[in-house]
């Protein structure tokens, strides 16, 4: 392929536009639920009934629950998208959809999917459309349109009004400014900049950036390469998480095919603009989110923060001025330089403009991705677009932010979802981790998980993260095993706050967070933990008292065959019973019991 012009970037148009298109949902969650058994049934079937449609790999198309997926579209119009296709179902919605051309069919209506009309896509917009893989598809979806018109205008400081404009901020928690730190790396005189884009997302049960750059590498690529010409940087470099290895492949093959097409290296699209990009690979570290940790790893340093300022758009990789994004905020930036921040301004709320990803989790229906415009609120991203709670269970709490985050308990559920609004419930946006709780779902159990994944994830460069992380997780550890008192509880917010005062970095700053907001919402909670020696969600294993109730009991065994410690004493003549002094709490015997004769 010869390098494009400036010209020949408007060339590419819709393959099939006047046919059948069929997509399968590839990316990791697709492949994990078996999407490449399904894409090979139906490559057949095509083949077999020789029907004349494209075949294509796309990326995540957001319903994670339904996968593997798939979608046809005839003639640009979607007719149908189809959920929890194996082969067999893939069959039958070839032939009903396809050879005898009746999409409404009974034998296929249960794969059927219908969307939430409450999500806008931007950042997901080509993600469920593309062949990740083709630049070509990216292309013909105004691809690089956004680079051409920055070259062309050959003006950084327009790129600066547009994203300020725009009201763009960044996404991968913090909320700045995108436009202001883009400024401040320009501002800085310097023989080398850099862009990074910040890939190692840690947070558990968030998946967001990984589908972005599985799903649509070249938009991410394409904001770096914004970013690099408006502060005047001549390199990158994605630092993506190894154990994204999907996403690690499509970006790498999306920076050899722009290189071929002449939109990445010397002279690009033939200006005097030369930027490149290489990927580098985290280890996994959560601690290499943050800012200076994440340069520390790439310069080949142990990934410890190190305290701001400097701030590395003055002073960062290798001592030089550097932007660090995340993918989200990157993946935002083509399509506000190639339709407007004026258009991008008109999403979402005053303070909080355009959408965000979430990846919505845990005790609901409808889990996957979700891109809601700021301002939504929390029930309507719960109820109308997850389906509510899949067991039917009343919602208890929504925890936001990852171990950095709050729980958010249901009476709050009609706030609407912005940085502000969040942060005063105690919570964050963080990254876009979404998990719903229910009524089974223990609030010390769950700050316990958090704050025990902080205290391992610290570096352990500063006392109040490592040290004060230590001593919360040992009290809620008591309060889980009955071994607390109530002025406990005060010393944990003593701690929670100096944590937040004294840590060096936003790990450490944050990490009490779950343990603040589940005591300010569900203290009491807490102190029938303490008082009672009860966990109404029955999550805390050491404060049952495990009893069999005779009168149930039908003298089976299984109870005492599966005791791992031999607590169970007696015989089918004289009964069972349960010594609770031997008794380790693991549950077996309650977990084996078909009689419902073990009580707890």
């Amino acid at each position: 392929m010869v390098k494009l012009s400036m010209a020949q970037l408007d060339s590419f148009k819709r393959k099939k536009e006047d046919g059948v298109v069929v997509r399968v949902g590839m990316s990791s969650c697709g492949v994990a639920a078996g999407s490449k058994d399904t894409f090979q049934k139906i490559q057949s079937e095509l083949k077999a009934n020789g029907i004349d449609a494209e075949l294509m790999k796309c990326g995540c198309l957001g319903m994670c629950y339904a996968e593997p997926l798939v979608e046809i579209e005839r003639h640009g119009v979607l007719e149908g998208t189809y959920g929890n296709v194996d082969a067999k179902a893939a069959a039958e919605i070839i032939q009903h959809h396809l050879v005898k051309g009746n999409p409404q069919a009974a034998e296929i209506s249960k794969y059927r999917i219908v969307t939430s009309e409450k999500q806008i896509r931007i950042v997901l917009r080509n993600c469920g459309v593309i062949d990740p893989e083709n630049i070509e598809d990216y292309l013909a979806q105004d691809g690089y349109q956004g680079l051409k018109k920055v070259l062309t205008k050959g003006a950084p400081d327009k790129v600066l009004e547009e994203l300020k404009l725009s009201g763009l901020r960044g996404r991968g928690g913090g909320g700045f400014p995108t436009w202001m730190k883009w400024s401040f790396a320009r501002g800085v005189q310097a023989d080398q900049k850099f862009i990074i884009c910040n890939g190692d997302e840690g947070d558990p049960g968030a998946y967001m950036d990984r589908s972005v750059l599985e799903g649509d590498p070249h938009s991410v690529l394409e904001g770096m390469i914004i970013a690099g010409f408006t502060v005047g940087a001549s390199r990158g470099f994605f630092y993506i998480r190894a154990e994204y290895p999907l996403a690690i492949e499509r970006i790498q093959k999306a920076i050899d095919q722009a290189h071929e097409y002449g939109l990445l290296g010397e002279h690009i699209l033939g200006t005097k603009f030369s930027f490149d990009l290489e990927v580098r690979l985290g280890a996994g570290a959560f601690v290499c989110g943050e800012e200076t940790a994440l340069i520390a790893s790439i310069e080949g340093k142990r990934g410890c923060p190190t305290p701001r300022p400097p701030y590395p758009s003055v002073k960062g990789l290798w001592g030089k001025p550097t932007v660090i994004n995340n993918v989200e905020t990157l993946a935002n930036v083509p399509v506000i330089l190639n339709k407007g921040g004026e258009w991008f301004s008109q999403i979402g709320t005053k303070d909080s403009k355009g959408t965000k990803v979430f990846a919505l989790t845990g005790k609901v229906k409808n889990t996957g991705l979700v891109e809601v415009p700021m301002g939504i609120t929390l029930r309507e991203i719960v109820f109308d677009i997850g389906g509510g709670t899949a067991n039917g269970k009343k919602i208890k709490a929504i925890q936001t932010g990852g171990p950095s985050g709050g729980v958010i308990p249901e009476q709050f559920f009609d706030t609407p979802v912005d940085y502000e609004n969040l942060q005063k419930l105690g919570s964050i946006m963080g990254s876009g981790g979404m998990i719903v709780m229910d009524e089974d779902d223990c609030m010390i159990d769950i700050a316990k998980f958090y704050l025990g994944f902080c205290v391992d994830e610290s570096c352990g460069k500063c006392a109040p993260c490592r040290i004060g992380g230590t001593q919360l997780l040992g009290y809620l550890k008591d309060i889980s095993e009955g071994k607390a008192s109530e002025d406990d509880l005060a010393k944990m917010r003593r701690i929670s706050v100096a944590m937040q005062k004294a840590s060096l970095c936003g790990l450490g700053q944050t990490a009490s967070n779950p343990v603040l907001s589940t005591l300010q919402y569900f203290e009491e909670e807490y102190r029938t933990h303490i008082k009672d020696k009860r966990c109404p969600a029955g999550k805390c294993s050491q404060l049952f008292n495990y009893s069999i109730i005779q009168e149930k009991c039908r003298r089976c065994t299984l109870c005492q065959r599966n005791c791992p410690v031999g607590a169970i004493p007696g015989d089918r003549e004289q009964g069972f019973w349960i010594v609770p002094e031997k008794c380790i709490r693991c549950g077996q015997c309650f977990e084996v019991c078909k009689f419902g004769a073990i009580k707890r």
